[in-house]
């Protein structure tokens, strides 16, 4: 089997290219982060974290797809152990950010939700449990997060400032709308082949399953962070302008 990337191999370029844009983000939000108020770097800086860590996941996951081509489970709940809890902590972070009141337990509820939501898909995904029992319990940690940041105290807290208002809102679309592509992919990859409608070491399940995780790590990672950018510098020119005026 070559060890190199084929010019056909769909799946293997996916990997390339979200390794990529994944260190360009990762140089365009630590630059950035020099330039917001201060209580936005700690934000900016974790936006950084999240790409940089998906970054160097992606270099090992594509070059595990290229050798054997199968799918770098492990790596990417690794990638996702780490980088998911940090997309939450980022929910408390730009709250504080503005100097919103918001209790700690609101970070532990985001937290639960996270850690039950990827050890069930986890669990599911490498046989410790049934396919369908693992996306069930899954499923049921993502809705605490989303029942935190649409109805919980964070939601009740973001409300309070106009621009954190606006970011809160498009990061819970993200949450809403973009996470949804990963369940997408574990029903196609996982519930379908589990009931008989597909093979689970076929190429066409391995394609599918990676393909729809890269571009959801794309979309999720990316755009949570340039989302949280724009926020931060609203918010500083917002301020110089005020400065300004007095």
């Amino acid at each position: 089997m070559s060890t190199f990337l084929g010019p056909s191999d769909l799946v293997g370029i996916s990997f390339w290219l979200v390794s990529i844009a994944m260190v360009a983000s990762t140089v365009f939000f630590f630059y950035e982060g020099m330039f917001v108020k201060a209580s936005w770097r700690t934000s900016m800086v974790v936006a950084g974290l999240i790409t940089l860590i998906a970054a160097i996941h992606y270099y090992y996951m594509r070059d595990f797809w290229v050798n054997t081509e199968t799918s770098p489970t492990v790596y990417r709940y690794i990638d996702w152990l780490l980088t998911v809890p940090l997309q939450m902590i980022e929910f408390y972070l730009i709250l504080l950010a503005v100097g919103a009141k918001i209790s700690v337990y609101a970070f532990w509820r985001l937290l639960l939700g996270t850690l039950i939501m990827l050890l069930g898909g986890y669990s599911g995904e490498i046989g410790w449990l049934s396919p369908g029992l693992g996306f069930t319990i899954g499923m049921f940690g993502w809705a605490i997060i989303i029942w935190e940041i649409f109805q919980g105290e964070s939601s009740k807290a973001a409300n309070k400032n106009p621009f954190v208002k606006q970011a809160f809102n498009a990061l819970r679309f993200i949450v809403l709308i973009g996470w949804a592509i990963y369940p997408v992919g574990y029903i196609f990859g996982f519930l379908t082949p589990a009931v008989g409608m597909g093979d689970v070491s076929g190429d066409l399940f391995q394609n599918s399953l990676n393909i729809i995780y890269n571009l959801a790590d794309f979309v999720n990672k990316i755009l949570f962070g340039l989302i949280i950018w724009n926020a931060a510098v609203r918010d500083t020119l917002g301020t110089s302008k005020k400065l300004k005026k007095s």
